[in-house]
Formats: structure tokens, sequence, C-alpha cells
């Protein structure tokens, strides 16, 4: 008998340890989640891969060239010597060169080999190199922008979680209080009008927690669709312990994304110089014809090839490039003047935040000593309603402003700790 009872304990132990198992969800843990399951998540891979194409294209451009091509020109008029070399003093040279023939017929092949472009080919590598880090940057800054929709969800989680235990133990002690009173009320200490005002707040507490929970079950529904991993009832949110002082450097992917874009512009200024640069090219062509390449004077099909080299070079551009340039540059001070707007704007709301930060620094200290001074008033309540002196009514308001003031500093503190997160958000830096 002994040794079932012991079997069915232990196998009975980690049934009960997976029931008061509680998921630990961490706020950063959110972040990753909502980036991950965000319809943007896939969008840097994707312009990673975009750019690894172009910029394989683009690279094979040092590779020649091969085209493929035919035709046929039909002359109305060609050169005809018999009747120049008739007039000369010698006897059937006439009759020796044969009129050119009004058709031409050639398939060709020709290759074309770059030898120097001027830089052309690497600075559209550039430009397209720089255009991928701008458009992730984009998709970075779109995603970072989720981070304030957790936040809301998050903090109010964590507040109502610590709203429904402040509710519960304030629920438990009408409880013990009700108990009390009957007992008085069987001795004929007190009248039932006391046991109905705590009957009436106990009713009030159970509704203030059904509240709680249906506003918890609307808010997890929402996380975890914003998650996209399911987060129940079970679930623990931990409130951010965020150590160290802050400070008000910023690193905003939307104040990187302003270099990157200056960057690009930057590489496009080169694409403009390559332009200017004279270009090297050499150049076959592999034909099969009638008459054979130039040899005009031949009336039949036989290949033949052509070599050659080049050179081009835009010597006057009638400002173009200068204009191209022009344009860049102001498009860059429009860049610089956007930052620096944004960094002011930016650097405005860290001194806001920091503001509340303070405040609700302040307010956590109050609240602190406020309960201490709020459970002796209740305590001396509690007597003095034992003792007769006060009604239950009176009695109830003093233990309401005791259970006000601990959920008052449950939500300054949370507060605080939100606008912490806020003030990093701001700033761009990372939570642990």
């Amino acid at each position: 008998m002994k040794r079932s009872f012991l079997i069915a304990v232990f196998l009975a132990i980690p049934g009960l340890f997976a029931l008061n198992a509680q998921k630990i969800v961490t706020l950063k843990e959110c972040y990753e989640m909502a980036a991950k399951a965000s319809a943007l998540s896939g969008e840097k891979n994707a312009y990673s891969d975009i750019w690894q194409l172009k910029d394989k294209n683009l690279a094979k451009g040092w590779l020649p060239s091969l085209d493929a091509g035919g035709n046929f020109i039909y002359n109305s008029s060609v050169l005809d010597m018999t009747s120049v070399l008739g007039s000369l003093p010698i006897p059937g040279i006439a009759s020796l060169i044969s009129p050119l023939p009004h058709e031409q017929y050639k398939i060709t092949v020709d290759i074309n080999q770059v030898i120097y472009d001027g830089g052309a080919i690497k600075s559209e590598r550039e430009i397209e190199k720089a255009g991928m880090n701008v458009s992730e940057k984009e998709t970075e800054t779109d995603l970072y922008k989720l981070r304030s929709l957790v936040n809301g969800y998050y903090f109010n989680l964590l507040l109502i979680d610590r709203q429904k235990e402040i509710l519960n133990n304030y629920l438990s002690l009408l409880n013990k209080r009700i108990k009390t009173m009957e007992s008085a009320l069987a001795n004929g200490v007190i009248i039932k009008s006391d046991i109905d005002i705590m009957s009436a707040e106990k009713i009030k507490i159970d509704q203030q927690i059904r509240e709680n929970e249906i506003m918890k079950a609307s808010l997890l529904t929402q996380i975890s669709d914003l998650t996209g991993n399911k987060i129940d009832e079970a679930s623990q949110f931990i409130l951010p312990s965020l150590s160290g002082e802050i400070s008000d450097e910023l690193l905003r992917p939307e104040l990187q994304l302003f270099d990157l874009r200056k960057e690009q512009l930057a590489a496009g200024l080169k694409a403009i110089d390559s332009k200017r640069m004279p270009k090297v090219f050499g150049f076959a062509t592999l034909g099969y014809g009638n008459p054979p390449g130039n040899n005009f004077f031949k009336d039949a099909f036989e290949p033949y090839y052509i070599l050659g080299a080049g050179i081009k070079w835009n010597i006057y551009d009638w400002n173009k490039a200068k204009n191209e340039k022009v344009v860049i540059t102001r498009q860059q001070q429009i860049l610089d003047k956007r930052k620096t707007d944004l960094s002011d704007n930016l650097k405005r709301l860290l001194l806001s935040k920091k503001a509340e930060i303070e405040n609700l620094n302040s307010l956590v200290e109050s609240d602190s000593s406020l309960i201490t001074v709020r459970k002796r008033i209740t305590a001396s309540s509690e007597s003095q309603y034992n003792n007769g002196t006060i009604t239950a009514t009176e009695y109830l308001s003093e233990l309401n402003d005791e259970q006000q003031s601990e959920i008052n500093y449950e939500i300054h503190k949370i507060k605080l700790s939100m606008a912490e997160v806020e003030y990093l958000n701001i700033s761009g830096k990372e939570i642990e």
C-alpha cells in the first residue's frame, strides 16, 4: 500500500509542476516575435537577393558580348568597269572583269569587348548596393514602428495583472472580514447592515475582477496576433529592468536611413564622372557572305573576319554632367536639413520623456510612503470599528483608500518602466 501510494505521488508531481508552470514573456521577445510575424520581415532577404542578381548582371559587363546577324541587300546600281576598260587599247581586257553583283548576302557573329569603361560598371554596382542598403534600412524603420504597438499591449497586460493581484488580495481580506462579522452578528455585537456593506463591496470587487479578465483576454488575443505566437492566460509578463543611466545619444534607424541615402547620392556623383571618361573597346566580326567582307570583286560565298579596336570620348556634353552634379548636391543638402530637423524633434521628445520619468520616479517614492501611512490608518480604523467608535462605511472607506494607494503605486511603477522603454525607443537603443 505504501509503495503504491509513493508511486502515485511521484507520477502526480510532474503533472503538478506542469499545471503550475508559467511561460515567462519578456518585452524584447515580443519585439522580436512581432518583427518576424510582420509581412515586412522577408523584405530584407528579398532586397539582398535582388541586389545580388543585379550585381551579377553588372559584373558581366566585362564579358564579351556576342551578337549574331544576317542581311540581304539588293543594289539597283553597282560598279561596272566594262565600259571603262573597253576603251583601253588592250584587246580582251574588258572581259576580264565582270560587273559587281547586285545582290549581297551576309551572316555574321559580332564580338565586342570592353577594355576600359572609365569606372562606369564599378559606379553602377556601387549605386545598386547603396540602393539595397537604403531599402533594407527602410524596412528596418517600418519594423521599428511596431514597438510602440507592442509597448501598448505589453504594459497594459502588466497593469491588468497587477490590478488583478491587488483585487484578489482585497477580495480575500473582505471574505475574512465578512466571516469575522458573521460571528460578531451571531453574538449580537454588530448589525446586519454592516455585513451588507461589506457584501456589496465584495460584489463590486468581483465585478472588477471579471472586467479585468475580459480585458486581459482581449489584449492577449491582440498581442498574440501581433507577435504571431499564442500567448495565453498562463503567460507571465516581466517588468523590464533597465540598468544604467539613460543618455541622449540618437541611434534611430530613420537617422541612419538619411546617411545611407546620402551615400546613394554620392555613388551617383561617381557615376556622372565615369560618363565623361574615355571608353576603350575591341571588336571582331566573323562572317560568311557573298561578297566576302569588302572583297566586292569576288562573286562567291566565303568566310571572312574583321578585327579592330576603338575609343569613344564625350569631350563636351553641354554642361549636362555639371547640372546633374548640382541636382545631387541640392538633394544631399535637403537630406541634411531633414536629418537635422528629425534629430531636433527627437531631442525634444527625449527632454519631455525625461521629465516624465523624473516625475514618475517621484510619484513611486511618495506612493511607497503613502502606502505605509494608509496601512497604519486602516489598522487604526479597524480597531476603531471593532470598538464601535466608527461605522462599517467609514472603515470600508479607509480600506478602499489603502487599496487605491497600492493600485496607484503599481500604475506609476509600470508607467515609469514604460516611459523608460519609450525613452530608449525614441533614442533608438535596444533594451536588454
